[in-house]
């Protein structure tokens, strides 16, 4: 008989953690956006790495300067519809 109690109560206590383990999961994911951001452009990545400090003024700057060297070039070879 103190098994079958003891079993019992350990029966209730698993599938009482069971469903509260459940509602959290369910909770939780409610606050969270499956939605993804749109990725950056490498002018925003680059303007992000020169705020933290990553990279100073004359790395940025040639860097920029480069990037928009190369979306001219990029529009200029495309093919026009």
């Amino acid at each position: 008989m103190g098994w079958s109690m003891a079993l019992s109560t350990l029966f209730w206590l698993a599938l009482l953690g069971v469903i509260i383990w459940g509602i959290v999961r369910l909770t939780s994911r409610r606050g969270r956006s499956t939605v993804q951001a749109p990725p950056l452009s490498a002018e925003e990545i680059l303007r992000q790495r020169y705020a933290r400090g990553e990279i100073d003024a004359q790395t940025y700057e040639t860097m920029r300067e480069r990037l928009q060297t190369s979306d001219r070039a990029e529009e200029l070879s495309a093919p026009r519809s």
